[in-house]
């Protein structure tokens, strides 16, 4: 009989519950307040942070919920990205959501859930349900401001783009179910090796299968070449959701592939299993997002659309360590999640703030804000810095330790092209801060941003610094994380 041991999901239930609570809430005050719905909701990511660290370890459903270090790291990474998006949302909530600001929260709150349980998966049908928590509300938040023509174009392509992906996900989920006769991931490893075993080869299907799902979640991250959709979602979507779908959505991505190929498929990871060689097929795919997001970034005047196209680069850096397939590669990966979680919502939370105050997402509209709000200038100013790798910022330990583990599995020439594009980036990057601190003329603007966005540009700069110059502690919660896999 199944192990129901409920004690393990009290996050999610507690978590699913607070969402259900901000909307009846929102609607009971009759949407009067423009503060208290917002600060209830980081309340409640709070908690359910808290719930986190007391209700770890172990497993339930047998072995379908797993609560192992990895799904923690991950969901931490969850946990703050919603507390960031949240934080830089108070503006738009009194503005041009105040009549949705409880459906906004809850509709964030119920995609984290998502995002917990696929972490928390150990077999396909429930990473695939979590999957699909995740991005359905998500697909809802892109187009919220139903009123502008970019954001309900927004919302209906990422819901084709994810519908279609989903497809292909769950189809190729279907082959391997078809040929091991389980969809527990652990248990499917084992299978597929004794088939192996038996035959001395196994047939078009496992190709096609693993394709199908690399397909599926190269969706979901943005991997060239299945990004299309990124930019002009990014572009239209309001801009604290752009900035949890570059954090959150991708993390959620990442620890799919994690569970996936990195422990389900760890055996066909090598060019000693060609053709079913998926390593080099993922190689291949993190070079290209490296070339085209590095490269058409270079072209961008818009702010989001920039920032769209560097996050399709740097998961193209962050798939150097996931194809290392090793025990520094999982720790590389996880530790490039984490910073990049301080970096990209800083910097978008910026963008939101300033959009907000201003109307312009143009990079020019940014000029000369160095002299009118110094602090804000010198917080993007960072958050640039970091996402090009310099130090001491966290960006710059985070590209280090992925490039070291595709070293150290032999793909010198993926770590080669990175350094490359890391080269190529810092131009795009360098350009913000160059508008800001030396373009003619003084801001007509003065930021002075509402406390919840402050408290999210605080965390971000301070994170960078600090983990940037003191590492170690997350960098042994990530080795922690990759001693689940049996490299």
């Amino acid at each position: 009989m199944p192990d129901y041991n409920l004690r393990m999901i009290i996050p999610e239930l507690f978590l699913f519950s607070w969402a259900i609570v901000i909307i009846l809430f929102d609607i009971g005050i009759r949407r009067r307040n423009t503060s208290t719905t917002g600060y209830l909701t980081m309340f409640g990511l709070a908690v359910t942070g808290v719930l986190l660290y007391i209700f770890q370890g172990g497993h339930s459903f047998s072995n379908m919920y797993l609560s192992d270090a990895l799904a923690v790291f991950f969901k931490v990474i969850f946990l703050g990205a919603a507390f960031m998006a949240v934080g830089s949302s108070f503006d738009i909530a009194s503005d041009k959501i105040k009549h949705h600001r409880g459906e906004f929260y809850g509709l964030i709150l119920f995609s984290t859930v998502g995002m917990m349980f696929l972490a928390s998966a150990g077999e396909l049908i429930s990473l695939y349900v979590g999957l699909e928590l995740t991005t359905i509300p998500l697909f809802v938040l892109a187009a919220f401001y139903k009123d502008n023509k970019r954001s309900v174009e927004a919302g209906l392509k990422y819901f084709i783009v994810g519908a279609f992906s989903s497809a292909i996900l769950i189809y190729g989920i279907s082959l391997l179910y078809g040929m091991t006769g389980t969809t527990d991931i652990i248990t499917m490893k084992i299978n597929l090796s004794l088939l192996f075993l038996s035959y001395g080869k196994i047939g078009p299907g496992l190709i096609l299968a693993m394709i199908m799902i690399m397909a599926g979640i190269g969706f979901k991250l943005a991997l060239v070449p299945f990004h299309m959709w990124a930019p002009d979602v990014y572009e239209g979507a309001p801009t604290p959701i752009t900035a949890f779908l570059s954090v959150a959505s991708k993390a959620a991505g990442v620890v799919a592939f994690l569970r996936i190929f990195v422990d389900g498929l760890v055996a066909f990871s090598s060019s000693v299993m060609k053709p079913l060689d998926w390593g080099i097929v993922a190689a291949v795919l993190a070079a290209a997002a490296m070339i085209l997001g590095n490269i058409a970034a270079l072209r961008q005047t818009n702010i989001k659309r920039m920032l769209a196209f560097s996050s399709i680069a740097q998961i193209g850096y962050l798939m150097v360590g996931m194809v290392a397939v090793s025990e520094i590669g999982v720790a590389s990966v996880g530790y490039y999640m984490f910073i990049y979680l301080f970096a990209n919502m800083g910097a978008f939370g910026v963008a939101t703030v300033f959009g907000d105050k201003t109307g312009n997402e143009k990079i020019i509209g940014y000029a000369g804000l160095s002299q009118s709000s110094p602090a804000f200038a010198a917080s993007m100013t960072i958050f640039m810095l970091s996402l090009a790798g310099i130090p001491p910022l966290g960006g710059f330990v985070a590209k280090y330790l992925v490039f070291a583990a595709g070293i150290e599995a032999g793909y010198t020439w993926l770590v080669i092209l990175g350094l490359l594009m890391g080269v190529v980036s810092l131009y795009y990057y360098a350009n913000v801060i160059k508008v800001m601190y030396f373009a003619p003329g003084k801001s007509a603007y003065t930021i002075k941003p509402p406390f919840p966005a402050r408290l999210v540009l605080f965390i971000g700069v301070a994170g960078l610094i600090l983990f940037g110059i003191f590492p170690n502690p997350i960098l042994e919660f990530a080795y922690e994380t990759a001693k689940i896999f049996a490299f």
